[in-house]
């Protein structure tokens, strides 16, 4: 431990949630470096959002809202939302001096001494903490379905994760598996390039008429609360809200372009098959699946409940309230990150003060 460091809070993670909280840190008298520090794994300002495909503009954005204090305003919504975002990101940093250390890998949080938390990286040493507020996200945990045959398929299997944009599948077959936003968007890009595009689900599509309001985000976030209060693995956000039946939404229904298959059954050499006797032939599958929670490095101090999720009030893990989870289950929205963000630090400002936390 020659490489330990002494804080009060440890943030780990970058996007909107890690910088949700450390602003309200910032803001309520926590000195950035003296009293708390920041950890992102990733190379630049922007969170996951930096590793988004070029085409996904940021007039596509699915429910961006603002981060505390600091406005996104006049973006050019022909501009890739990687650039946008990852700008401000970068001028919200900066405007708060957040001092985000970068790139660092938390490989364990563990108990230490002292009632304190040890934050193990591979890159920046080892931070003695009495508190961790947890923004890792899920982009780094993208979720691969297993279906039978899956390894004999003689095309290209890929993920929305590593999704590089439509004009790589130029005269293409393509199968892309998944109900939300990022399958939808997909389809409706690949259209003009794939020699053909087959959209399957497992569930059929919701689809939501009008804006992505502040009070459609909080009726979905109240939604997913309560999977997390049990100790169940979260749900996204995004999945109860539905997607957003816009104009381009209603033009790809009329041309064909979302025209939802169920399911298939197995995957091919050549395509996928279904049990009553049908057949896609298909030079790509990709995967628009999701995400799961990016929280393995918190193994050590073994939250999971037996259901398999971190049973959370609040932000705070029920099973050791020094540690606050922002960004998972019912605050993985970018509304829900700002809010999460808050209510985490209220809770740490008590833990800190010896105060009672509520329950």
């Amino acid at each position: 431990m020659n490489n330990t460091r002494e804080v009060d809070v440890v943030v780990i993670g970058a996007g909107q949630a890690g910088l949700a909280g450390a602003y309200h840190l910032r803001r309520t008298g926590f000195e950035p470096e003296r009293d708390f520090v920041v950890l992102d794994h990733a190379p630049a300002p922007g969170g996951a959002w930096q590793f988004r495909w070029p085409s996904l503009t940021y007039g596509k954005v699915h429910g961006m809202h603002a981060l505390p204090g600091m406005e996104l305003t006049d973006a050019d919504p022909a501009r890739p939302s990687a650039e946008v975002i990852a700008e401000y990101f970068a001028a919200y940093e900066r405007a708060f001096d957040l001092r985000v250390r970068r790139p660092v890998d938390v490989k364990a949080v563990r108990e230490g001494v002292d009632g304190r938390l040890l934050v193990e990286t591979s890159d920046d040493g080892t931070w003695s903490t009495r508190a961790v507020i947890n923004a890792t996200g899920t982009w780094d945990r993208p979720f691969w379905p297993r279906y039978p045959g899956q390894e004999t398929f003689r095309g290209r299997q890929l993920h929305t994760a590593q999704y590089p944009g439509p004009a790589e599948f130029a005269g293409l077959r393509v199968v892309v598996v998944g109900g939300g936003a990022s399958g939808t968007q997909h389809l409706m890009e690949l259209a003009p390039y794939a020699a053909a595009t087959t959209w399957v689900t497992r569930r059929p599509p919701v689809f939501r008429e009008g804006p992505f309001t502040e009070d459609v985000g909080r009726a979905a976030v109240a939604l997913v609360e309560e999977r997390v209060r049990q100790g169940l693995p979260p749900k996204s956000v995004v999945s109860v809200t539905g997607l957003p039946l816009n104009d381009a939404i209603r033009q790809a229904i009329a041309d064909g372009v979302l025209d939802r298959q169920p399911m298939f059954d197995r995957i091919t050499s050549d395509g996928v098959d279904w049990d009553d006797g049908r057949h896609v032939d298909a030079d790509v599958i990709l995967w628009a699946t999701g995400f799961r929670a990016a929280i393995d490095h918190l193994a050590p101090l073994k939250l999971r409940e037996p259901g398999g999720g971190i049973r959370v009030e609040g932000t705070r893990a029920v099973a050791d309230p020094r540690v606050h989870l922002v960004g998972y289950g019912p605050s993985a929205s970018t509304i829900g990150a700002n809010r999460a963000g808050r209510a985490a630090v209220r809770d740490i400002r008590r833990l800190l003060a010896g105060e009672p936390v509520a329950v």
